[in-house]
């Protein structure tokens, strides 16, 4: 039930270790799985991969904001008027949500709002933090974030079989020119550029020694090299989505893609 073929491709392979995991394009978490064994780095097709654009409406942007004053605040009961009372959605392979139940208790639980970790808060301010959002068909008037980049799900399934990847192995960059490096360091020689293009993230991303330096991942380019590039300038294919709908009395939380398993 994802919005897209990309996203269905991408949630065939959760079976398998996935490289990294961005929380909606703002945060990136490396996974504790050992990953498989890589593919060859060698030259593949580039299939470009528009970013999504920024959902313009003002009132969106200030409802955005909203989210990021509570998420900051850890205020449940104000979190609460800003989701639906009823007909919360929550899908996974199907819809998971109680109906019987307030919509902010169904959010809590697919997000893990109550854990001790504030993980779920820190949910709710990734995706208070990304702009974009795109139409969900299967529910007049809703809206979800993050949007999807605009992708040829059937070049980019070419692309998977052509270089023996898993999808989950592929990302977008936000923006062109995204300089490679030859070494995960922000001042080491720059060896490729990346254009508006699917690029593959190597399975041996690993977090940094200290905490405090920046973090890279490792790719390889459509030219065959491989180098790093800052965390925070490449987002994953078919994550999480949060979702809204606009009421009388302003947006709401709707419903939600992925989350918690059950």
């Amino acid at each position: 039930m994802r919005r897209s073929l990309i996203t269905a491709i991408v949630a065939l392979s959760a079976l398998t270790a996935a490289p990294f995991a961005l929380a909606q394009g703002q945060q990136q978490q490396i996974l504790p799985l050992k990953p498989p064994p890589a593919a060859p780095v060698k030259p593949y097709p580039a299939v470009k991969a528009t970013p999504p654009q920024p959902f313009t409406d003002p009132s969106f942007q200030d409802f955005r904001k909203q989210l990021t004053d509570i998420a900051a605040k850890k205020d449940r009961v104000a979190l609460a008027k800003l989701v639906v009372a009823q007909g919360f959605f929550w899908i996974q392979d199907k819809d998971l949500a109680n109906k019987s139940k307030p919509g902010i208790d169904n959010l809590a639980k697919a997000i893990g709002l109550d854990e001790k970790d504030g993980s779920g808060w820190d949910a709710v301010a990734s995706f208070a933090g990304d702009p974009t959002a795109s139409d969900l068909p299967e529910h007049k008037g809703v809206v979800c974030s993050p949007a999807d980049p605009n992708i040829d799900s059937k070049a980019f399934q070419a692309l998977a079989d052509a270089t023996q990847t898993d999808p989950s192995e592929w990302g977008y960059p936000l923006k062109d020119g995204v300089e490679v490096h030859g070494a995960a360091q922000a001042n080491s020689p720059v060896v490729d550029k990346l254009g508006l293009n699917l690029v593959r993230v190597l399975p041996d991303t690993a977090a940094p020694s200290d905490a405090a330096q920046p973090q890279f991942l490792h790719v390889a380019t459509p030219s065959g090299k491989s180098g790093y590039i800052p965390i925070d300038s490449v987002a994953p294919l078919g994550g999480d989505e949060m979702c809204y709908t606009k009421e009388a009395s302003g947006w709401k939380v709707a419903g939600y893609f992925g989350g918690v398993s059950q």
